[in-house]
């Protein structure tokens, strides 16, 4: 009975210790033990074109698990699966659903079921990445395979020009090594990777293909609290326009976007022991200008975007 009493005080004083003074806060997961986080986000595209406002909404839901098999000095090795991929548009009243649920098919003629397609031989195949203990994607081992088994039969498109090569450019964006490091990213890459204590702040700054636009994201980190294991984090982000980035080219236009900046402040708890988030609340805004060229045709498009994300983590 003493003995437990001495081991019950010396684990209290260890909590209390950690609460007030500095701990570790870096990648740690259980090996070979699964976790599954979800990702849900709204977000509403506003342009203005020729006086004209048009709305794109969309709502995203995807399921990923994350499993680590090995690891090193360095970084760990982690299986990574996204499980669902379901993304619902409306286009000024115009419904459009891609899903990993369904298996689509690569000869249709209708894009979303192209898309399905891809998003569903996604979701059957796992992921093998090396990530840093800040929880940053390093490199996606199998990456070449992967996308080789994915886009394997895209000469099968039978889609009519411009539209089958604008759709087998997205399939390529979709399972490139910028695109799927963001998503899996966006579950695991917010951690100092040092001793930490409540006050701290640290930076991360990431660059990203969102939509076709590179945009660098600058986002700093404020370990506000600690609640027990949790680690309650409030995060402020500022969103730029990469400097010089290359022009998107979209239906024989030319389409820059220099001037577009914004800001996204997010709440989350991290688990301290694993490093994994259990919850993740952010709301991001983004204005600017569209400069759009083609034959006969320049204008500016000024462009409002306005989204929200929670990621959660089963417990």
């Amino acid at each position: 009975m003493k003995r437990l009493f001495l081991s019950v005080t010396a684990a209290m004083f260890f909590i209390a210790g950690m609460a007030q003074g500095g701990f570790s806060l870096k990648l740690n997961p259980e090996m070979n033990k699964v976790y599954n986080f979800h990702l849900k986000s709204d977000q509403t595209i506003t342009q203005t074109i020729n006086g004209n406002q048009q709305n794109v909404d969309s709502k995203t839901d995807y399921a990923v698990s994350f499993k680590m098999v090995d690891k090193t000095a360095d970084f760990i090795v982690a299986e990574i699966n996204f499980d669902t991929l379901i993304t619902n548009t409306n286009t000024m009243g115009r419904q459009v659903s891609i899903s990993s649920a369904v298996e689509g098919d690569i000869k249709s003629s209708e894009t979303t079921d192209i898309l399905s397609c891809i998003m569903n031989r996604l979701s059957k195949n796992t992921l093998y990445v090396k990530i840093d203990y800040s929880g940053k994607p390093l490199e996606i081992v199998n990456l070449k395979m992967v996308s080789g088994m994915i886009t394997q039969d895209t000469s099968y498109i039978t889609l009519e020009e411009p539209m089958a090569g604008a759709v087998k450019k997205q399939i390529s964006s979709i399972v490139s090594d910028n695109t799927l490091k963001t998503m899996i990213g966006a579950f695991t890459y917010c951690l100092p990777n040092r001793e930490v204590s409540r006050g701290d702040k640290w930076d991360i700054t990431q660059q990203t293909n969102s939509g076709g636009m590179m945009l660098n994201i600058k986002t700093t980190y404020d370990l506000k609290a600690i609640n027990g294991n949790d680690a309650d984090v409030a995060a402020e982000s500022a969103i730029k326009a990469e400097e010089n980035a290359a022009p998107m080219q979209s239906g024989g236009a030319t389409i820059t976007y220099d001037d577009l900046s914004g800001l996204g402040k997010s709440d989350m708890v991290i688990d301290m022991a694993t490093g994994l988030v259990t919850e993740s609340r952010t709301k991001t805004h983004i204005t600017g200008n569209l400069g759009v060229s083609a034959p006969g045709v320049s204008m500016q498009i000024p462009m409002d975007i306005n989204s929200e994300s929670v990621v959660t983590r089963d417990k």
